[in-house]
């Protein structure tokens, strides 16, 4: 699971410089088929792993509008100042974690387990990036890719 926590930081990353190219109306024009435009899919991503990591340990989730980080710069910055927490929650998983139950605040009549949780939020980042490859394509542009295999984050010992 951490590497795909891993991926999903990498390629967020490499989505982050790839809109340096574009201008901040073309990352907050409304996008058909999302939850508004590139810089909001970005935010909401970064907004959603936070805020189920947070649910996860019991501490309250993210609940500021996405107006109020409306530029790249802004976007960025909530993502890095959200990562040390998320990746901690992520290097100290342990198996034992796995069936853990949350009853989420917002819906005290559901309950998943730790590990549903951890796997939806890797799910939704990349569902997200397979959009901002779409909408990448739209503007004439190549987008990031998506491919796990050779981005370093699986080794393998050759030697045996």
């Amino acid at each position: 699971m951490k590497t795909m926590f891993e991926y999903n930081w990498m390629i967020r990353d490499q989505w982050f410089n790839w809109c340096q190219q574009v201008s901040n109306d073309e990352l907050l024009r409304n996008r058909t088929g999302g939850i508004g435009g590139i810089l909001e899919t970005l935010f909401h991503i970064a907004d959603v792993e936070y805020s189920w990591i947070q649910d996860l340990q019991g501490k309250p989730d993210f609940q500021e509008p996405f107006e109020k980080y409306n530029s790249l710069d802004q976007v960025i910055k909530l993502s890095e100042s959200f990562h040390p927490i998320v990746e901690e929650f992520v290097n100290t998983w342990t198996d034992d974690m796995e069936d853990n139950i949350l009853i989420p605040p917002w819906d005290l009549n559901r309950k998943y387990t730790y590990g549903e949780v951890l796997r939806h939020v890797i799910a939704h980042e990349i569902h997200h990036i397979g959009q901002l490859s779409v909408w990448a394509r739209e503007l004439d542009l190549k987008p990031v890719s998506a491919n796990l295999i050779g981005k370093g984050l699986i080794t393998i010992d050759l030697q045996h």
